[in-house]
């Protein structure tokens, strides 16, 4: 696939606040976080507490509509036991991801409580709520916020997410942020970023199926290939592209590919975490549907869940 202009920017130019602006005009409520996410927190009371961690505040910015209707939630373990391992799980990091937000949701409803003596779980089923409304990659400032997790960043989704965890010294043994690569990263996110960023995009490479992205820093082989071996029980694994590659990376293991997370502001370099990984799930296939994307989700989770406990 050859570069795609995009209807804003000039190219070979750097958007600047006028591009950022008219970009973020076009930006559509398309679905409601309150109805599809906030509103089923309420039937996780049994096993979680719900605690707000904050609000993202984009009330400044006129074409925002009822900015600080976002508020941030993080569902935590009742019964929290510090003897216990710490697990966190994130969704939504990419709001347009949407089996990332309700796989997220779905594990804490329907099976975390087999796990619960086991494990204390703190959960942010969806870091990015404008995004997840908007079907957004990026927050309404054009910042992706899963190249945002470092010190000083200036992506509210990212800082009060770390000021979360640092403040409540929470420090998890295995985090698994969940991701989606879609058709529309082709139609729409990587022109974008082509554009925004003055920038030609290489890689145009989508994978039909499930893959994980490795941390190079700590990848974890058999971590990794215990997810692996699970999710493929629910949904089909990526195959290598022509150049034993997904997405432009060389494919480490069947189905995992390796990026050095934390230079990257990735959400999964974020922790110390000794266990780390991201899902992507391939909603677009012809060989799923939605509840098989969520399924696959899940799926990921129980593996690694399962193989901690393996240990």
């Amino acid at each position: 696939m050859t570069e795609q202009s995009y209807s804003i920017g000039t190219p070979g130019k750097k958007w600047g606040d006028a591009e950022k602006h008219q970009w973020l005009a076009k930006q559509l409520v398309k679905r409601s976080y309150q109805e599809q996410v906030v509103a089923k927190l309420a039937n996780l009371s049994a096993q979680f507490e719900t605690q707000e961690y904050g609000y993202l505040k984009y009330a400044d910015l006129p074409v925002v509509k009822d900015a600080d209707n976002y508020p941030l939630f993080i569902i935590k373990s009742v019964n929290w036991n510090d003897e216990l391992p710490t697990v966190l799980i994130t969704g939504g990091v990419h709001g347009y991801e949407t089996s990332g937000v309700q796989g997220a949701l779905r594990f804490a409803l329907e099976h975390a409580g087999s796990y619960g003596n086991k494990f204390n779980f703190v959960i942010a089923p969806c870091v990015s709520p404008w995004g997840y409304e908007t079907i957004n990659r990026w927050n309404p400032l054009a910042v992706d916020p899963n190249r945002s997790f470092f010190e000083g960043s200036k992506a509210q989704e990212a800082t009060l997410l770390m000021q979360y965890l640092k403040h409540n010294e929470i420090k998890p043994i295995c985090h698994i942020d969940l991701h989606e690569t879609t058709d529309t990263d082709n139609s729409e996110f990587r022109p974008a970023l082509a554009s925004r960023d003055a920038i030609e995009q290489k890689n145009w490479n989508i994978p039909d199926g499930f893959y994980l992205v490795a941390d190079s820093q700590n990848p974890q082989v058999e971590f990794q290939s215990a997810i692996i071996e699970s999710v493929k029980k629910v949904t089909h694994i990526a195959p290598a592209d022509e150049n034993d590659c997904l997405i432009g990376a060389p494919l480490q293991q069947f189905g995992v590919i390796e990026y050095d997370a934390r230079p990257l502001g990735l959400c999964m370099g974020m922790t110390d975490a000794e266990y780390k990984t991201t899902t992507e799930v391939y909603p677009d296939s012809q060989l799923v549907d939605d509840e098989n994307c969520i399924m696959a989700q899940v799926a990921v989770i129980t593996g690694a869940l399962n193989h901690l406990l393996s240990r």
